[in-house]
């Protein structure tokens, strides 16, 4: 199991491949559009995950034909993840994996579509290994102009970690991630939920089961 190009650098998505937070979304949306006797499920939870918050919430109120706007939607969802997100545990591997890398003193980033405030809240119990990183780049960012599946959010953290796009892989979760990753130049690895369909990985470079599955000398170091 290897990489066809060496690489210098590794960049991380957060949601479902550092933390295991996809659950605690499927719970806040489904006690939002239970309220209409509407069920959110991988059918359109799919075409949402690790898309920008905005994005996702007005293909859910198409997907669902909910009564609310897509605004409402976020706001209280955002009300719900106060409680919720602070309770989010590790993938199983991802510190590992981690830990391991920072280590070996390869330079290691975190690109996330989350906005700040929602990246303090999920590393609440995380914060000794999400140290370790030596960029983290969030969705609020300036720099990112447009969300994945556009490749703004890989480029700036490549740049801020003083990397070349050539020299990166990406370790994503969704489609949208993949095809990022894919825009920027870089080598991808997809770790996906075992719901998804394996066939929308087709572009990453290597598909695994679990980060249990990767370590720093499958990347070469």
């Amino acid at each position: 199991m290897r990489l066809v190009r060496p690489v210098t650098h590794v960049l991380f998505d957060m949601d479902g491949v550092l933390l295991d937070t996809e659950k605690l979304y499927t719970e806040a949306t489904q006690r939002i559009v239970g309220r209409f006797g509407k069920v959110f499920d991988w059918s359109v939870k799919g075409n949402m995950i690790g898309r920008p918050a905005m994005d996702s919430a007005r293909y859910l109120v198409r997907a669902l034909a909910l009564p609310i706007g897509p605004e409402q939607y976020l706001a209280e969802r955002e009300i719900l993840f106060r409680t919720l997100m602070p309770t989010a545990d590790a993938m199983p591997g991802a510190r590992e994996l981690v830990e391991g890398l920072d280590a070996r003193g390869v330079p290691v980033a975190v690109a996330t579509s989350s906005a700040r405030p929602l990246y303090d809240l999920k590393t609440t119990r995380h914060r000794d290994w999400f140290a370790r990183f030596g960029a983290v780049v969030t969705a609020d960012d300036p720099r990112v102009v447009h969300g994945k599946p556009a490749p703004d959010i890989f480029l700036v953290a490549a740049r801020d970690l003083g990397a070349t796009p050539a020299s990166c892989v990406v370790i994503e979760d969704a489609p949208s991630g993949v095809a990022a990753g894919r825009a920027a130049g870089m080598q991808v690895i997809a770790v996906p939920d075992p719901a998804m369909d394996r066939a929308r990985y087709a572009d990453a470079d290597l598909v695994l089961d679990s980060l249990h599955d990767l370590t720093p000398a499958d990347l070469g170091f």
